[in-house]
This record gives C-alpha cells, structure tokens and sequence, in this order.
C-alpha cells in the first residue's frame, strides 16, 4: 500500500457524490456548450483551443498537474494538451487520453432539448453533442482521478499523464507526429483511456485494442453531363446500375465479404475464449442484430470484435434529393474496411481494383479518398493475459460484481498505434457510452445510470493502481 489513508470504498463513494450532487452534469454541460467541431477546421481550431485553455487546463491544474500545449504540426488541424503529475519517479506511470473534438453539431436536425450545444435530461438520458465521444467520457475519469486523491490526501499513488486531443474526429493528423517528436514527455507504463460503448449497458467492458480502418470510394465516370432519360434510355450506359453490380461482387446478399485476400486472419483460441460470452446489446431504443447478416460461420461478438467488414458509407448518382429526367454520367460509393490487427491493408486499393477487374467491372475505378479526411487508422491488439490488463479486468469485476467484457479490439478505430507502436504501451480502453448513444449523430446521449457505474468502476480502478498493485515498471 503506497499510503494508508481513505480507503477505496471512500473513493467510490466520493465519486457517486459527485454524480448525485449534480456536478456531473454541470461540468459537462459547460464543456458540450464549446462548438469544437474538428470536422470544420481550419475556422473550429479557436474553439478547440478554447476548450483547452478554458476547461482542460484549468481542470487539470487544479489537481496538481502541470500542463502544455502543443500545437499540431499539420497547418489548420487542433491542438494536444498534455497534463502530468509525477508523484515518485519509482511508481508506474500511467497515461490517459481523451478528445475534446466533436463531429459536426447537426443542428437542423435534433429533436431532444435545443439542439446539439445545450445538454438536456429525458429521463436516464443526457443529450449533447460530446457527451458520449468523447467529452462525457474522459470528464469521468478525470473526476475518478480526483475522488481517489481526495481520499487519499491529496495522492493518486501513482504517476499520471493525460493527453487531450482536439483532432480525433479528423482524423488525428500531425498526432502521430508530435508523439514521435516528443516521446520523452509523452512515455508511461501503460495506457488507460476510454471511448466508444459497452457491450452491454451493465457489463464493464475492455477493449484490448482497436480496428483499424481505410476509406476509399468506388468511381464510375462515364461521360460530360446527363441525357435526357426518355431520348437517352437504353441508348447508353447508366453508371449507377453499373457500379451496384460491382459493389455486389465484393459483398454477397447477406453481407459476406468476397473478397479473400480482405479477410481478416483466423482468430486465436484465446480471441475466441474472450468472446464466448459476449452478447451485442444496443438498449431498449437500439437497433437489433440480424443474425442473418455477416459472416455466416461467426457469432455476432466475433462480427464486430474479431472480422473484417466491408461498408458502403455514401452511395450517390445523378442529383439526389431532386431527381431530374435525365441518365446521370457518373456514381459514386464512398466505402469502408474495418479491420482487425494482421490484416495486410498496404495495398488495398491494388486488390480491389485486381478484384474487380477479374469480374469484368473495368469500368470501375478505386480511388483513395481526398488527404483531408482520409479515414484512415491503423489496427492493434494488447494481449488479453498481458498483466496490465489482467489488474484492469480484476478491478472493474471487483467494483461492478459483474464479470468484465474482454474485447481484443473495439469495432470502431482509433489512433490506438500511437501509444502501442510508437510509445509501446499495453494498451486499456474502458468505455462508458452504449451501443445506441447516437453518437456522430443527431441526438447523441449517455445514459446516467451507465454514467454513475463508469465513476464508480474508474474510482475503484485508479486506487487499485495506487495501492501497489500496478506490474512492476
């Protein structure tokens, strides 16, 4: 035990108090209230300074850290604060992470409260844009932090590093080239953040990692502007049926991908034995799982956690929204593949494009999306019996008395490289939002009850660490 005052019960309920006081939603009704919409930079990139200098910085300051921002060495993209607080060179380190970027506002198009800036309650649910990816979340673990330093005297009892990042939903450009400039300032012991949902509302969960993803688009251009449809029609080619007939070679009718040499790699027995008893559960208002769809020789866990999926994001010809008589000169398919660490990804365009040839689409072109928004991310995995994740899987069990989810890697992507590559850390992320959140929607939410739990399982885990329970560095 690294200091024996409070206890973690103590910790636990200084984190429930917080919540029921109603600082929680003062706090994060504030932070949902700055447009930092990195989706619209360069003109958002004040406000992402702005959530830093006026909410990050003070807050973490106010715990004893010291911090600095950096600005982002790609022109017109957010900046990174980095908080850090060493107590003792001797104890673990551990580095966290959260964004304070949000997808566009959406205004013209929420239904809950007065729109995306401006948090309202129905019932269990808080709406705002940001209060589940990722304002609401890391606002969490930050007020875990300090319930387990009141407790404990003013000491977490162990180092930590926080890294707010103002990009994530454009793709975090130049983060990766920040981190690698300043190593130094950026090294730990391991890596604890959260972002995306739980597998289940009730059930802690760990996601060991995440897909990785690269977007490209799907181009049929055939000629110089539309022809009149009745002139026209069975005269000349339309390139929307043209290009459908292509995107269903590469997906079959119940969403099995065809393409071979995209398939993920066979699972481990140990990825398998973590998904045994995982269920998908996206909440009463939530969609439901097709069991039909995807591949057919997997379970719905081993879908998302496990495999590589193919996606078609946009699908667009001619002038939709005002459909005109005429036969439209080009189509396109903005498309997605989500996948999982092992999966060879260097020259997917090339194996689309060989594929595509070989069933007679030549009119069909793969192009790389715009460097602008390339989504881009790269797939990674912590080892499930990694001692680092065996204390995390330990302590959420012990604080929820429900066994903890372990998912290899999460369905969604993230710079999750950065730290496993470049920093070489285990890699924990414990999210605190639910399948059905709406987030990158209108109407994004978290549930307050999920909420509460998260305190509760954060504050639980951060005095496991300080009391000398964290691997040896």
């Amino acid at each position: 035990m690294t200091n024996g005052a409070g206890s973690r019960s103590g910790a636990v309920t200084r984190a429930e108090k917080y919540f029921d006081s109603g600082e929680f939603e003062a706090e994060i009704a504030r932070r949902v209230a700055i447009k930092s919409e990195s989706q619209k930079f360069p003109e958002s990139v004040p406000e992402c300074h702005r959530y830093l200098d006026e909410e990050m910085k003070p807050a973490f300051e106010a715990m004893g850290f010291a911090c600095r921002k950096y600005d982002n060495p790609f022109k017109g993209q957010g900046p990174v604060l980095l908080a850090t607080r060493i107590e003792d060179p001797k104890l673990p380190t551990v580095l966290g992470y959260g964004h304070g970027d949000v997808v566009r506002g959406l205004e013209d198009q929420w239904t809950k409260g007065k729109g995306p800036w401006i948090t309202a309650r129905d019932g269990d649910r808080l709406y705002g844009r940001g209060t589940a990816d990722n304002k609401g979340q890391h606002t969490i673990n930050m007020a875990a932090m300090r319930a387990v330093m009141a407790e404990r005297g003013g000491k977490l009892g162990f180092n930590a590093k926080f890294m707010i990042e103002m990009g994530e939903e454009a793709g975090s450009k130049g983060l990766k080239e920040l981190v690698q400039k300043h190593k130094a300032d950026f090294a730990a012991d391991a890596f604890i953040a959260s972002d995306g949902p739980r597998v289940k509302q009730e059930r802690p969960t760990l996601a060991l990692g995440c897909r990785g993803a690269v977007n490209f688009d799907l181009v049929v251009d055939l000629r110089e502007g539309g022809h009149h449809s009745g002139n026209w029609g069975g005269l000349i080619s339309n390139p929307g049926f043209i290009l459908a007939h292509a995107l269903t070679s590469i997906v079959g009718p119940k969403g099995e991908l065809l393409i071979e040499e995209l398939k993920a790699p066979p699972m481990s027995a140990a990825v398998k034995a973590a998904l045994a008893d995982v269920e998908i559960d996206g909440g009463d208002k939530g969609p439901q799982v097709d069991e039909w769809w995807g591949e057919p020789e997997l379970k719905p866990a081993e879908r998302v956690y496990g495999a590589n999926t193919f996606n078609i994001l946009t699908y667009w010809t001619g002038t939709p929204g005002r459909p005109v008589n005429a036969i439209p000169p080009k189509a396109v398919a903005n498309c997605q593949l989500r996948f999982i660490a092992g999966t060879k990804v260097d020259n997917i365009i090339e194996v689309v494009q060989q594929h595509l040839r070989k069933n007679g689409h030549d009119l069909v072109k793969v192009m790389p999306p715009p460097a602008v928004n390339d989504g881009t991310f790269a797939a990674t995995r912590t080892e499930p019996d990694h001692p680092w994740a065996a204390l995390v899987q330990g302590s959420l069990q012990r604080s929820s008395n429900v066994k903890t989810a372990i998912v290899p890697s999460m369905g969604g992507s993230i710079c999750n490289d950065i730290f496993t590559d470049d920093l070489g850390l285990p890699t924990m992320w414990i999210p605190h939002s639910y399948a059905s959140c709406s987030q990158h929607w209108p109407d994004e939410h978290i549930l307050m009850p999920l909420t509460r739990n998260a305190l509760q399982v954060m504050a639980g885990l951060y005095w496991d660490i300080g009391e000398g329970g964290a691997p040896k560095k």
